[in-house]
């Protein structure tokens, strides 16, 4: 079981069974010093692991950060930041790794 808030990560990790929150990262089992809500992430996680019949399923939780999506702002306005955007096509850090992974 997967708990992730790099939704984008997850979905290209294909993992078996996860649970995405929408939460800024580092905090995907949830808010700091709020422990119903870390609970309630956790019991979901784990009535997720018992549900999900499938692989490559991840449930997107039903759970906000706070009121509206201000944060995600705030979260990627770091300007020290100089990695690229992540986009669809798979990118290895070496081309023994892009052979692993394609089996070409």
């Amino acid at each position: 079981m997967i708990y992730g808030s790099a939704l984008d990560i997850m979905v290209a990790a294909q993992p078996p069974r996860a649970v995405f929150s929408d939460y800024p990262l580092g905090h995907s089992a949830g808010r700091p010093f709020d422990s119903d809500n870390q609970r309630a992430v956790i019991r979901d996680g784990l009535q997720a692991l018992e549900s999900i019949k499938s692989p490559n399923t991840i449930i997107h939780l039903p759970y906000r950060w706070g009121d509206g999506d201000a944060w995600k702002t705030a979260e990627n306005d770091d300007k020290d930041d100089t990695r690229s955007p992540r986009g669809d096509a798979p990118v290895y850090q070496t081309e023994a790794d892009r052979i692993a992974a394609e089996g070409a």
